[in-house]
């Protein structure tokens, strides 16, 4: 099993920036994948991005493009989402999630983090 934790969440302001952390542990695979979405009040969970930690491959929704970073520890299993020019639309409930494939969909993903609030103001 794998135990996520997330990190990092708060309040901004418009065109302000936040990084959030997401460390594993427990009985992590080589080829793990570990990925962010988010969920806002009365929609349903959207993938945010994800990487491969095994070459460092990324994907992310075209809602975050050229705005969010997906990185990662070197030496940990361990992911960042750095958000910049954050907007009140990017304001949800922040997942990190860990599994075997390199995937947009949810459902793909077998472990999950408790999340964390990011609100961004007008």
């Amino acid at each position: 099993q794998v135990q996520l934790v997330e990190s990092g969440g708060g309040l901004v302001q418009t065109g302000g920036s936040l990084r959030l952390s997401c460390a594993a542990s427990g009985r992590t695979f080589s080829n793990i994948v570990m990925g962010w979405f988010r969920q806002a009040p009365g929609k349903e969970r959207e993938f945010v991005g994800t990487i491969r930690r095994s070459d460092v491959s990324t994907y992310y929704a075209d809602s975050v493009k050229g705005r969010f970073t997906i990185s990662r520890d070197n030496a940990k299993i361990a992911v960042y989402l750095q958000m910049n020019r954050l907007k009140p639309e990017d304001t949800a409930v922040y997942y990190c999630a860990a599994g075997r494939r390199m995937t947009p969909s949810d459902r793909e993903y077998d472990y999950w983090g408790q999340g964390t609030q990011v609100t961004v103001s007008s």
